[in-house]
């Protein structure tokens, strides 16, 4: 049983400057993104021209800005796709297009790929061959399958990136991991990524990546007083559950960063017990916790000078007689105490501890990762994912770093009259209210009393977490949203400068 994805054996290559029609029959397939503007002059200027143009003025009769499907004249009979780009496209713009691109190229036989952009300046061609590279990483990543009869993993081997910048390229093959990382995780059945298996697979991962590896179990979390966390885990058969904290201390780190992620790895809804439908993929509720890994790998990778600290709040939420109930009252880490009000509001619970351990490492910025309500997933659907934040100076930021990644989020309010609805005639705060309405703000306002007022901290909710048939570039369900974000939002060392100070 493989818990960690295999690595990626696609060699990833800069080749200088546009190629020529010699070049492109040394390759199996060719993936160009033009600019829609100027396309026949952009289209003269490619290799074949004659019949690009032709098959240009045949599709344009169609639709708008078409794919254009062909094999190329040559001895290898090159498979080759052009993809048109409308000038001022955003990120997630220039990821949608290269998936789609990627659908009709990354196919059994194609083992040589070459990636190509025409029409634009050096900022926009280093743009298009970045999500070209993404988008063909993904599409060839492999996924879990237990069947028999398993299903070829693609054949691509080489991926030859023809212009753009190898600062781009590099930052493309190391988000590409990360994401992997989330999606190969979130993948598989809980009956192979319990918490205890997802630990150890956690160990091996920061042994080979020379991180750093502790764990706190339910024995140190009770000495800690993590009631929240507890209270939850306190159903399940086994004992070993428990709050992750892999760290990554590279040389000349200029500052440190924390980042949380919820790792329910099954959610039964405990005794509120979750219906048949509502149950059916909660084996991804630890997709938080997956996101959080894969940024780290992303951002280790790519050599980034921060100091991270990745805390990974890990159990099930399962039903039996020690499972906790409504009304009960726990205590969390940090002395807040808690009103229970539904058992499937656990995820609220877990990362409450896990934020206030977290906390004490005293981070530039906390960012955490929870699939923590359906409200969010209503209020804006899988294509963008809710942020909060108590500095209000960040939010402009966080939806900036979604813009510019392609990983879109949007800002919700948070303003402090919302406590009014969590206030608990017996305790300091009640876990949710009876209803669902505005859940994801009030659960933002929950998390929020865990955070010292003196850490600067992001939540992000993630409802894009899953979306049938994938999202921009990633072709897949489970679409480990949220690495490119945070790849992009902690590279930006003046945001980081910006976050120091209380609120």
């Amino acid at each position: 049983m493989k818990i960690l994805p295999p690595e990626s054996n696609v060699a990833v290559r800069r080749r200088p400057g546009a190629a020529g029609a010699a070049v492109l029959a040394r390759a199996d397939a060719a993936a160009f993104v033009v600019a829609e503007r100027d396309a026949a002059a952009a289209l003269a200027a490619l290799p074949h021209a004659d019949l690009w143009r032709a098959l240009y003025r045949s599709a344009s009769r169609a639709a708008k800005a078409p794919l254009l499907v062909t094999r190329l004249p040559n001895a290898r009979h090159t498979l080759a796709v052009v993809g048109f780009l409308a000038e001022g496209t955003g990120a997630f713009e220039r990821l949608e297009l290269a998936g789609r691109i990627m659908r009709e190229l990354v196919k059994p036989g194609v083992v040589r790929l070459q990636c190509h952009a025409a029409g634009f300046g050096a900022e926009g061609t280093a743009a298009a061959l970045e999500a070209l590279a993404s988008a063909a990483l993904a599409a060839a990543a492999p996924m879990p399958q237990r069947k028999s009869k398993p299903v070829p993993p693609a054949d691509l081997r080489a991926l030859e990136v023809h212009g753009g910048r190898q600062a781009h390229l590099d930052q493309a093959v190391a988000t590409a991991a990360g994401n992997h990382l989330a999606r190969w995780l979130t993948a598989l059945p809980p009956n192979e990524l319990d918490c205890l298996a997802y630990r150890r697979a956690l160990a091996q991962l920061a042994s080979r990546e020379g991180w750093k590896f502790r764990f706190y179990d339910e024995r140190a979390l009770r000495r800690l007083g993590a009631g929240a966390f507890l209270a939850v885990s306190r159903a399940n058969e086994h004992r070993g559950a428990g709050i992750v904290r892999l760290s990554y201390r590279p040389r000349g780190a200029v500052r440190r960063v924390g980042i949380v992620g919820k790792g329910i790895c099954f959610d039964t809804g405990g005794i509120n017990l979750k219906p048949h439908k509502g149950m059916y993929h909660m084996h991804g509720d630890m997709q938080g916790s997956a996101v959080a890994v894969g940024t780290l790998l992303a951002l280790a990778r790519t050599g980034a000078p921060l100091e991270i600290d990745c805390w990974l709040a890990l159990t099930e939420n399962q039903i039996g007689a020690r499972a906790y109930r409504p009304q009960e009252v726990v205590r969390a880490m940090n002395g807040v105490t808690i009103q229970v009000v539904h058992s499937d509001a656990e995820g609220r619970m877990v990362l409450a501890d896990a934020l206030a351990l977290a906390a004490r490492a005293k981070p530039a910025l906390l960012l955490d990762f929870a699939t923590l309500t359906g409200a969010c997933v209503n209020a804006l659907t899988e294509r963008y994912s809710g942020a909060f934040t108590n500095r209000p100076a960040l939010q402009q930021a966080l939806q900036d770093a979604g813009r510019a990644s392609g990983e879109r989020v949007w800002c919700f309010p948070m303003d402090g009259d919302f406590d009014a609805e969590l206030e608990s005639p017996v305790a300091d705060v009640m876990q949710c209210t009876m209803d669902s309405k505005g859940d994801h703000i009030l659960a933002a306002r929950f998390l929020n009393r865990f955070v010292p007022g003196d850490v600067a901290w992001a939540h992000v909710d993630l409802s894009s977490s899953e979306r049938k048939g994938g999202l921009a570039h990633v072709p897949t369900d489970f679409t480990g949203f949220g690495v490119r974000f945070a790849t992009t939002l902690l590279g930006d060392d003046e945001l980081l400068v910006r976050t120091e100070g209380r609120a």
